[in-house]
């Protein structure tokens, strides 16, 4: 762990809790067997924490800011059999919030009332109790306390939860910020029923495929009450994935700049054998059946046709889209030399393909060997099949995927490079799906190196100083960063090896940039479709093999890292200000030097996030 990082912790837990609490702590971290295990899971938490949470002086100096907009934040908690200490630490960390235009309305559905909990709630005015006298299951539970609001926003928090003493401060610094805003939520962290902390979520901006995939805004979300009254509260049929639903159904009704996303953890889910992190088999299976239903009828409702089923990841949901009709998809594929490569790449897409109506073209580029002119023969014989040729001399990614589209006569396009392998059979199926949506752009799948680690998984701006690929060399059955690698999530790009997009796209782009002749010409390509306001999709159940750069060769001339200098000039000179402000997909809290999400070791600027 290091010296540095151990005096780190103890000064920042020391500064919040006082001494008699952190000897405590430290002899009860010691005699944790748990607290190894923990540390590798949280990766860099505990460099993280001693610089970017607020230690009770900041907390303290909060408590005297004067806000513009200065609203009432009314917390609604569904209460069932609570441990009076979990209900306490809750009751506790609202009266320690150091914005205080708060109240706190609790609805008892226990099947007895506990006399112990009302010394705790009687603790402040602000705080509103009623014991339901029965149990109206958690959305009628919920229901009951959104009748006691009083406020201009509604918080939701789970009754074992406990919130960092500044949320609401930040919640109420957002909407100062933003005055229009509707829907807010905040990155998150678990915490042990003896308050050691671990599993921080830092989470994306507002995602509409990632939120399909998973609730990632989970328990502490904001919701503006006028918002709310048009939602018309929670179902109990969805009970279970009761939140879920709502944030489904919150998404289309609200515009998405009117949906913020605070990057910090400003509340802490609590893990304990009755919590809904550590559910049983039987509750897991209700749950997750509950959350496909959501799914599912939010897909119905904004009029899209497909199927939900449960994501190979506990808690993510995946989505297939029905294929409109049966358009025609182009395959470009370039190519040098490399014939048995290319061969290998070719055989794959003609024997597993199950769609029909698609046709590749292979953009010859400068070969020398006659065996592959002598191939190109061969394939020319089938009729989906054509050669076209490139002339200018040397290597240009863009140009010769340009000429391929212009070549081709396909309503939707894939770039395609030439050292792959398909394994997905249904691949065009899958991809076709979500490029047939009128708000998608482009749409990427996984890729593997020969050994079965991941070589693509999307690529997140930033990553590296430019851009780079997420989740690289993890092993094909294993999982990165909360399943990401396993879920349809919208990302800032894909890479151009396996690129899906519809040929009116290029069209309004102007096309790739032939300035970016090897480097960032998929990822620049990625951002003007961003541009216009579409989205990118990466969907991890296309997967091929890529067999990387076999005939490009490596960077490693004097003419050839000039050529990649330029262009990370070129790229910087263009997309400088989005290199600032974050990639709204990743985390501003989340390293920039590593694949595998990260915690940043050092003080995160807020004020580019949020």
């Amino acid at each position: 762990m290091g010296v540095k990082n151990i005096y780190n912790q103890i000064k920042y837990y020391a500064n919040k809790y006082g001494f008699k609490k952190t000897i405590s702590k430290c002899v009860n971290v010691i005699k944790n067997k748990e607290f190894k295990k923990r540390e590798v899971a949280y990766g860099t938490f505990i460099d993280w924490v001693p610089f970017n949470e607020l230690d009770k002086k900041k907390v303290d100096e909060q408590h005297k800011v004067k806000f513009k907009i200065e609203p009432k934040i009314s917390i609604i908690v569904p209460m069932y059999n609570t441990p009076k200490k979990f209900f306490e630490e809750l009751v506790n960390c609202c009266i320690r919030q150091s914005y205080t235009n708060w109240e706190l309305c609790l609805a008892d559905g226990s099947p007895e009332e506990n006399k112990e909990l009302q010394k705790i709630y009687s603790k402040d005015g602000r705080i509103k109790y009623k014991f339901l006298g029965k149990n109206e299951g958690i959305s009628g539970n919920t229901n009951e306390a959104l009748k006691m609001v009083t406020g201009d926003y509604i918080a939701l928090l789970d009754h074992d939860d406990v919130l960092a003493d500044y949320a609401l401060f930040f919640v109420v610094e957002c909407i100062n910020k933003h005055p229009d805003v509707e829907f807010i939520y905040s990155d998150e962290d678990k915490m042990t029923k003896n308050g050691d902390r671990y599993d921080a979520y830092f989470k994306p901006n507002f995602a509409p495929d990632t939120l399909r995939s998973q609730n990632y805004f989970c328990h502490f979300s904001v919701f503006k009450k006028e918002l709310m009254d048009k939602l018309g509260g929670f179902r109990g049929k969805y009970d279970g994935a009761q939140d879920y639903d709502i944030f489904l159904r919150m998404s289309e009704i609200t515009d998405e700049s009117k949906i913020r996303h605070i990057s910090r953890l400003l509340y802490h889910w609590r893990v304990h054998k009755d919590s809904t992190a550590k559910l049983n088999s039987h509750a897991k299976n209700y749950a997750f059946e509950k959350g496909v239903a959501a799914v599912q009828d939010h897909i119905n409702r904004i009029g899209l046709k497909g199927t939900v089923t449960p994501g190979p990841v506990e808690g993510t949901y995946r989505t297939d889209y029905e294929v409109i009709g049966e358009p025609s998809v182009s395959i470009i594929i370039p190519n040098k030399d490399g014939k048995d490569i290319l061969k290998v790449c070719i055989d794959s897409l003609l024997e597993k393909t199950t769609y029909k109506n698609y046709n590749i073209v292979v953009v010859e580029n400068n070969s020398t060997s006659k065996e592959i002119f002598e191939y190109y023969k061969e394939i020319e014989k089938n009729p989906k099949i054509k050669v076209v040729y490139y002339k200018e001399k040397g290597f240009n990614y863009p140009a010769i995927i340009n000429l391929g589209v212009r070549s081709s006569d396909g309503e939707y396009v894939v770039q395609l490079n030439n050292d792959t392998e398909l394994i997905t059979p249904n691949w065009i199926e899958l991809m076709l799906g979500f490029c047939q949506r009128k708000d998608v752009g482009a749409v990427g799948g996984k890729l593997y190196y020969p050994d079965d680690t991941i070589q693509h998984s999307g690529i997140i701006i930033g990553l590296g100083g430019v851009a780079g690929h997420r989740f690289k060399e993890v092993e094909k059955d294993k999982h990165g960063y909360f399943g990401k690698e396993s879920m349809i999530e919208n990302l800032s790009a894909v890479t151009g090896a396996l690129l899906f997009s519809k040929r009116s796209i290029y069209e309004e782009v102007g096309y790739m940039d032939e300035g970016f002749a090897v480097a960032f010409n998929d990822v620049d390509f990625c951002l003007k479709i961003r541009q216009k306001g579409y989205l990118i999709v990466y969907n991890p159940f296309v997967e091929f093999k890529h067999y990387e750069s076999k005939t490009r060769g490596l960077e490693n001339t004097p003419e050839k890292i000039k050529r990649f200098q330029g262009e990370i000039a070129r790229f910087k000179d263009r997309w400088q200000e989005f290199l600032d402000e974050g990639d709204p997909y990743y985390n501003i809290n989340l390293s920039l030097d590593t694949e595998q999400y990260h915690m940043k070791k050092i003080k995160v600027d807020y004020n580019i996030n949020s």
